[in-house]
């Protein structure tokens, strides 16, 4: 039976030959993932497993980055709870404050991630790992209380959509300009728990941070996971950061993909996500003027060094718009040492902006950044819902690092095309 990635992944770690889509099956794992506003959730119900051990001290990882540093008491209970599962479970792969990151960030450069893996996490946006070759995906709570304590997890093997890309993306054009295109093009159900996998020759010229936003996003069109296939592109990243080998499974020649999407990169604009909804995308000559009151440059989207890198490209010898508050997260503290030591954390502060410590702050409106009523902001997040960063009367545009610059500047969505520099 003909297979794609994704399907081999499943069907290999369910020690069976071949699943088709719709087939249920129970897998191993080889890593489950929380949060610290998931985790605690799970640590409690695995208390009612009746066991005092997780299933492998390695293959757990836990990481409080959505309220951290504590922005409240809740938020410091819910930190201890994890903390001293933690200690108590002696859990190898523990990051809080000093070792800290944005959990989908963090796990692929402490070199967690390997390809042919499968990863669950109870955070919607684990499916990033799918930019290693991985098949990655979110689940609840009560289910990563059971993976912690078995290992396992049961799927229903998903049916698959392919993007054949060609090309490769202008200048200012960012793979976070091509996952909301397609996000705009097929509808935040578009591609409801089928797996996204990404393919052609146009895929070589995609950088590692940009497949990895462009994974880490499949969940906004509805999909259970996405994944590319793992090339020397990959194979440098894997090498620098995992000590495991990695296990590639490619598609089959003939495998069945419920639809194939032909995608130019080279016609691919900048593009921004409109309130209230992902889908709700225009290319940045159709935005029109739009006055904002924030920027938020940073999240598990899109706080890698490269995004750094060309936000820093746009804002150097400038000041941003006075009446713009302008945000930088570091994604991990690995980052923003090397952010430091290329420079780009001062021309960040003389830009006028502020940065931070890693964290998921202001990205789901926890702290670090909320609007106010009527408030307007560009984010290089991944969600724009009603009151996803603050005040349900406020408004989220989703952007590249490139676009978020850009209008940190003028005070409107820009163009970063035209912004001339220095």
């Amino acid at each position: 039976m003909s297979m794609t990635m994704s399907q081999k992944i499943l069907a290999a770690h369910a020690k069976v030959d071949a699943v088709q889509p719709g087939q249920l099956v129970m897998a191993d794992l080889d890593l489950v993932l929380g949060n610290d506003i998931t985790a605690p959730v799970a640590i409690k119900e695995f208390a009612k497993f009746g066991t005092d051990q997780v299933f492998d001290k390695k293959k757990i990882a836990l990481v409080p980055d959505h309220f951290t540093p504590n922005k409240d008491i809740k938020a410091a209970q819910q930190c201890k709870m994890m903390r001293e599962f933690a200690h108590e479970k002696e859990i190898e792969n523990y990051f809080e404050i000093g070792a800290m990151g944005i959990e989908h960030a963090l796990l692929p450069e402490q070199g967690l991630v390997d390809a042919g893996d499968l990863i669950i996490g109870a955070d919607s946006h684990t499916c990033t790992y799918g930019a290693l070759g991985a098949f990655s995906t979110g689940v609840g709570s009560t289910d990563m209380a059971a993976a912690m304590a078995t290992g396992k997890a049961w799927f229903k093997v998903p049916a698959a959509l392919r993007f054949n890309l060609s090309g490769k993306l202008p200048a200012w054009v960012s793979g976070k300009d091509l996952i909301l295109h397609i996000i705009g093009m097929i509808g935040v159900d578009g591609a409801l728990y089928k797996s996204m996998e990404f393919t052609g020759e146009g895929v070589s010229s995609l950088t590692m941070d940009d497949r990895f936003t462009i994974c880490n996003m499949a969940i906004e069109a509805g999909a259970k996971n996405g994944i590319f296939g793992v090339d020397e592109i990959a194979l440098e990243y894997l090498a620098a950061h995992c000590a495991r080998k990695p296990v590639i499974f490619s598609a089959d020649e003939d495998a069945e993909y419920e639809k194939t999407y032909e995608i130019d990169l080279s016609t691919i604009r900048p593009t921004v996500s409109f309130p209230h909804l992902p889908d709700n995308t225009r290319t940045i000559d159709e935005v029109g003027e739009i006055r904002i009151d924030q920027v938020v440059i940073g999240s598990c989207t899109n706080g890698r060094i490269s995004d750094l890198r060309v936000a820093a490209q746009i804002l150097k010898g400038k000041k941003v718009d006075p009446r713009v508050r302008t945000i930088i997260f570091p994604a991990t503290q690995n980052i923003y040492l090397q952010a430091m030591d290329e420079g780009l954390l001062k021309i960040f502060v003389q830009a006028g902006a502020v940065v931070s410590t890693p964290t998921c702050g202001p990205c789901l409106g926890g702290h670090m950044g909320i609007l106010a009523e009527g408030e307007r902001a560009v984010a290089t997040t991944n969600r724009n819902f009603v009151g996803r960063m603050g005040h349900v009367g406020s408004e989220v545009y989703l952007a590249s690092p490139a676009v978020a610059a850009a209008s940190a500047l003028t005070g409107y969505i820009t163009n970063p095309e035209t912004i001339k520099e220095n």
